[in-house]
C-alpha cells in the first residue's frame, strides 16, 4: 500500500480481473486504519464496480494502468478510479433480465455521491463518496 504525504492510498493496477480483489484488500486495510470499518461492505462493493468497469470498458493503449486512490474526508471516505480512456461511463436503465450493466446502479444506491470528472493528463476519474451511518 502506497501512502502519499496527504494520507491518500494510491495504487496502480493492470486490467487483470484479479486486481479487483487485491484492491479490495488494500481498501479494507485502509478503512480499518482510519476507523471507517462501518463503511467496509458498501465501500468494497463500490470499489469493485468502479475498478471492474475501468478494467473491462476503458479503451486504452496496451500497458496503460488503472490508478485507485482512497482517502478519508471530513465526513467519510472518497474512492477514485483513474484511467486513460475518455469514454465516460453511463448508468443504464435497469433491465431485470440483463446479466450485466448493474454496476453503476449499485454505486448510485450505495454511495452518498458519485460522478465522473476530468483529470490531469488523458482520461477520466470516476469517484464515489461514502459517509458512515449515524452512530457508525
Amino acid at each position: 500500500m502506497a501512502l502519499d504525504p496527504n494520507g491518500t492510498v494510491v495504487m496502480r493496477w493492470s486490467r487483470h480481473p484479479r486486481c479487483v480483489g487485491l484492491a479490495r484488500l488494500e481498501l479494507r486495510k485502509a478503512l480499518l486504519g482510519w476507523g471507517l470499518s462501518s463503511l467496509e461492505d458498501s465501500a468494497l462493493l463500490v470499489l469493485s464496480e468502479l475498478l471492474t468497469n475501468a478494467a473491462r470498458h476503458a479503451r486504452v493503449s496496451p500497458g496503460r494502468e488503472i490508478e485507485t486512490r482512497f482517502f478519508g474526508t471530513p465526513g467519510g471516505l472518497r474512492i477514485e478510479v483513474h484511467d486513460a480512456s475518455s469514454d465516460k461511463p453511463e448508468q443504464r436503465t435497469q433491465d431485470l433480465d440483463a446479466t450485466d450493466g448493474r454496476g453503476l446502479v449499485l454505486v448510485a444506491a450505495l454511495a452518498d455521491a458519485w460522478g465522473v470528472s476530468d483529470r490531469l493528463g488523458p482520461g477520466k476519474m470516476v469517484w464515489a463518496e461514502l459517509v458512515p451511518p449515524p452512530g457508525g
